[in-house]
């Protein structure tokens, strides 16, 4: 076989994998792969050794995910209808069982969408002395126009109680369609440590006793805020919550009921929107995270 033949033949099969190709065309050419002058087969052969070497060594078996063996929890928020009417009596025997679960099923779907506060202050000593920068300020405004510009009615605006996170949410607000959206402060949103992360980082290592307390409140803001619907809620809502990365990564790991430990493997720009809809089956999607792409580049920070 010609040294061209070689090339062609194991580029073909192999998809060009350089050092193979070099090693058989160097083979051929000194006579090392068998092929003797009447003895065509042993050639064949060992041509396709090499090139059966040359192939990925894979099965679609192999190389399938294999599953964790974790199923959805469908009662994650604990209120699942089937699981609320599970051991109740019924008062009478003409009770119709179904009709009463169908009653108290959630048939509302509801859209949060958790904004990072602005860039803000870091020189200041104090909650009050960290407020936002011009530039912050200016991503404030931005996100309120991203908001507005979405074309959708906004239900309630949420905001930690942390100068940058109130003062970001007095921005957006202004911005919002319709009558005044309602705005509400809430301690339990204020940034902290939710869970040690897994892997360590060693450029921030908050002591045990603020894991303990921060984890605490910020795993009860997810279970105040982070469920599906009422089943009294008869439309879809679009709710705004305005707080802290630390808070959304945690929020975005415990909705996913992906590992809590994994949230500072994520990084938020400030401003950015992270859009969570909760169906009312308890399925949950996240359709955006951190998007800040309606933002200039140049007024991208993650302080």
């Amino acid at each position: 076989m010609s040294y061209r033949k070689t090339l062609k033949l194991i580029c073909g099969v192999a998809g060009g994998s350089a050092a193979l190709v070099v090693a058989a065309a160097a083979a051929d050419s000194r006579g090392l792969l068998g092929e003797q002058r009447g003895d065509a087969a042993a050639g064949k052969w060992s041509r396709f050794t090499v090139l059966r070497a040359a192939q990925p060594a894979w099965t679609p078996a192999k190389h399938t995910p294999a599953p964790t063996g974790h199923a959805w929890d469908f009662n994650w928020d604990k209120r699942d209808p089937s699981a609320l009417t599970n051991g109740k009596k019924k008062e009478s025997a003409t009770e119709d069982p179904s009709s009463e679960q169908d009653n108290g099923k959630p048939k509302a779907t509801r859209n949060i969408l958790l904004i990072r506060h602005s860039q803000y202050n870091l020189g200041g000593n104090s909650d009050k002395e960290r407020i936002l920068t011009p530039l912050g300020r200016e991503q404030a405004e931005l996100t309120g126009q991203r908001l507005a510009a979405l074309g959708l009615k906004y239900d309630v605006l949420i905001h930690s109680s942390m100068a940058r996170a109130t003062e970001t949410a007095n921005i957006i607000s202004k911005h919002l369609p319709g009558p005044g959206v309602e705005l509400v402060s809430c301690d339990l949103l204020r940034e902290g440590a939710p869970i040690e992360p897994v892997p360590p980082v060693t450029h921030w290592k908050p002591d045990a006793v603020q894991y303990h307390e921060d984890g605490a409140r910020i795993e009860a803001a997810f279970r105040r805020y982070i469920h599906r619907a009422d089943p009294k809620q008869k439309e879809d809502s679009y709710e705004i919550i305005v707080c802290h990365a630390n808070v959304i990564r945690y929020f975005v790991c415990r909705a996913l009921q992906f590992p809590p430990e994994g949230w500072l493997r994520m990084g938020l720009n400030n401003g950015s929107i992270t859009w969570l809809t909760i169906r009312p089956s308890g399925r949950v999607a996240l359709r955006t995270l951190g998007d800040a792409g309606f933002m200039p580049p140049e007024k991208l920070t993650r302080t």
